[in-house]
């Protein structure tokens, strides 16, 4: 764990009332809506099983209460892009196994929210990277995913991983990457390829990944939360 890391520093010090993507210019207050230290949980057309892994959010939420002291609901909000509500929620999680797609309208909020401060992270549930990919390019035409480095901050913002992503769940064998989006610097999306974090954030009997695996899972998920509100915040 790196103690008092300022990101975790910066979250504790500014964030007790709870960040918002609250104004139509960014971060921070103006439209109606609940202070929460929360995680969204994106819901989307496409028949894809948006509401996958029913147990994760609630264990992470609960993770990173007891261990950043943080002020974190116990349950996500559930959202769908066309929600005012989602103004109100700096990170917003994505996952499934099935097919996503997006209307024209969901795809120019979608990146007028994270080019307003808002985060994604989208957790390859195993069948989604293929849409995933694909809607993602409609939202951002002129940027491609990249690779984050292993010393790029998301990976030591409380919890180091010197490799980077760590892999939770074996499907075929494949190393886990993270993938962004970035726009001038900022990291506006980050997507867990073949790693299926939120497997690792279910209940232990669910996928029956040992203890040392879900922890990383877990630690990971830590470092995501605290990474986006430390955005916010910044």
């Amino acid at each position: 764990m790196v103690l008092l890391a300022p990101a975790a520093a910066a979250v504790g010090a500014r964030s007790i009332e709870g960040p918002r993507v609250g104004r139509s210019d960014g971060i921070g207050g103006g439209a109606a809506g609940p202070r929460v230290l929360t995680i969204a949980q994106l819901q989307y057309g496409g028949g894809g099983d948006w509401y996958a892994n029913p147990s994760s959010l609630p264990n992470l939420l609960r993770v990173i209460r007891e261990r950043t002291g943080l002020p974190v609901a116990e349950r996500p909000a559930q959202v769908k892009l066309t929600d005012p509500a989602l103004w109100n929620y700096p990170y917003l999680y994505l996952t499934g196994h099935g097919n996503l797609r997006l209307t024209e309208e969901e795809v120019g909020l979608l990146r007028r929210y994270l080019l307003a401060g808002g985060f994604l992270h989208a957790d390859d549930n195993y069948g989604l990277d293929e849409s995933f990919r694909r809607e993602l390019g409609r939202v951002f035409p002129d940027k491609q995913l990249v690779e984050l480095p292993a010393d790029h901050p998301v990976y030591h913002v409380f919890y180091d991983f010197p490799r980077g992503l760590p892999k939770i769940h074996e499907h075929d064998g494949k190393p886990a990457q993270g993938f962004g989006i970035l726009h001038e610097g900022r990291l506006l999306v980050y997507y867990s390829y073949e790693s299926d974090l939120g497997d690792g954030w279910e209940d232990a009997d669910v996928h029956g990944d040992p203890p040392e695996i879900r922890e990383q899972a877990l630690r990971m998920g830590v470092n995501l939360f605290l990474y986006a509100l430390a955005e916010v915040v910044s």
